[in-house]
């Protein structure tokens, strides 16, 4: 179970990178019947630091912090992919893995997990810009550049600046399951997945909040996946002209009903493959798609994967097919 969490950071450090890490698990949500985790700021080269910002950060714990961490996190720095890390820093993470820890990055820490050797045949994936530059510095790590965050056992990896939100909220959801992550997405004022790479890893989202003018019908198209709807349906439903509501919609959702019913559909086949022994043809019922085929064609064009193959990824090689 999670509980103990450390930050590391350098003399540089990003602070929004550093502030999702704090934000996620360092902030104390029990009003909201939200684990608390034993959070703390470690630092590797002293008490007192610069941000990349230019203010100054006092960090009251060393590298002796992380012998307790369930989870570090490494920000990002100004820097990272051109400076040397000091050695006991890198030796601090090795051992936290060997022992049974996890390890996130967020942006260019990924640089600092490569330098420990913490990537060597695993796939991670850092910020664009930096995509290149990882990949000819570390040649025994494979690099996607085109994705969210890479969960690769004990060492998760995450892209650019708001991406690390993505990736925490994933470790959360991972080890407490999705109540725990949707709250707290909710109390950040985030959606607890944003579409992109790694969707095999995705909970159901939350509705934008921009959805002025058709978020009642949102509503009401989770509550019936298993409906049939047309247009004109949803349209009556929201008291404008199918033309008017098609608009609108692909305004405030970015996308078509079509489109969004049928992620939603894929998401709720995802959540109900974790967490139930249905039989696949059972879920294609409840989830919309009638009949196991289509269920089939659409997960694997949507997640990458098979419906089976997705269920003995998240509840082990013995589920139930």
């Amino acid at each position: 179970m999670l509980k103990n969490v450390a930050a590391v950071v350098l003399d540089g450090v990003n602070p929004f990178e550093l502030g999702v890490v704090c934000e996620v698990f360092g902030t104390d949500r029990s009003d909201d019947g939200l684990p608390v985790y034993d959070f703390a700021v470690a630092s590797a080269e002293g008490p007192r630091l610069t941000s990349r910002s230019g203010f100054a950060l006092h960090v009251e714990h060393g590298l002796e912090r992380l012998e307790t961490a369930d989870l570090i996190a490494v920000p990002a720095c100004a820097g990272y992919e051109t400076r040397d890390f000091p050695p006991e820093l890198l030796e601090a993470l090795r051992n936290a893995v060997d022992r049974g820890a996890r390890v996130l990055s967020v942006c260019s820490g990924v640089f600092v997990l490569a330098a420990a050797g913490l990537l060597d045949g695993r796939r991670c994936t850092v910020h664009w810009h930096h995509a290149e530059e990882l990949a000819l510095a570390y040649p025994r790590l494979t690099v996607e550049p085109d994705v969210l965050y890479v969960d690769e056992g004990p060492v998760i990896t995450s892209a650019g600046t708001a991406a690390g939100i993505d990736a925490c909220l994933h470790i959360v959801r991972k080890e407490q399951g999705p109540e725990v992550a949707n709250k707290i997405a909710r109390r950040m004022v985030v959606p607890p997945h944003r579409d992109g790479g790694q969707a095999q890893y995705i909970e159901r989202p939350l509705p934008r909040s921009k959805c002025d003018t058709v978020g009642e019908v949102l509503v009401w198209m989770e509550q019936h996946l298993d409906e049939d709807v047309t247009v004109e349906q949803l349209a009556e439903r929201a008291h404008m002209s199918p033309r008017t509501f098609a608009r609108r919609f692909q305004q405030e959702t970015g996308t078509t009903p079509y489109r969004w019913i049928l992620r939603q559909r894929v998401l709720l086949a995802q959540r109900l493959l974790e967490a139930t022994d249905e039989t696949v043809d059972a879920i294609a019922g409840r989830a919309g798609f009638g009949t196991a085929a289509a269920l089939r064609h659409q997960f694997l064009r949507t997640v990458g994967t098979t419906p089976n193959a997705y269920r003995r990824t998240f509840q082990g090689p013995e589920a139930a097919a």
